[in-house]
């Protein structure tokens, strides 16, 4: 299993940074990529992504959110092993810390190789980048899922 974490200091309250990270149809927009990310149901996504130059589909379902504070998924289906979780800390009422932990199992001699050299840690990094120029270029997220999901 590979595994990078990374943080980023937004300048935007906890509730719009949080409420714009539950807007998954939106991760194109600033992740590297993704493809498109179709929302199922509350709790399940449909992701289709390009990576190495090979397309991968998968379905992630939250195992675990509460807002303002967490949202952790795991891959249920396809051809991509993944688990995340996404972690928001009020700094002050403006600005908010948000870490991306992600673990994936890299398939193949491509992603393997990437992974060694750390393509998966850049790509990572410059997505938490995005994010946050994506979310202070706006300064009001997209939408929002206030829901609750306890961990099983």
């Amino acid at each position: 299993m590979a595994q990078v974490t990374e943080s980023v200091d937004v300048n935007v309250p906890i509730r719009v940074a949080y409420d714009q990270w539950t807007q998954f149809e939106t991760f194109p927009e600033f992740m590297e990529g993704v493809e498109s990310i179709t929302q199922e149901t509350d709790t399940r996504n449909r992701w289709k992504v390009k990576v190495g130059g090979v397309e991968r589909e998968f379905v992630t379902e939250i195992s675990e959110q509460h807002p303002e504070e967490r949202i952790a998924w795991t891959t249920v289906d396809g051809d991509l092993q993944q688990a995340g979780v996404v972690t928001f800390h009020k700094l002050d009422d403006s600005t908010t810390r948000v870490t991306i932990q992600m673990d994936w199992d890299p398939k193949g001699l491509v992603e393997k190789a990437g992974a060694a050299v750390g393509v998966d840690d850049r790509r990572v990094k410059a997505d938490a980048a995005r994010f946050k120029e994506f979310i202070e270029s706006r300064g009001v997220e997209t939408g929002a899922w206030r829901g609750d999901v306890p961990r099983d």
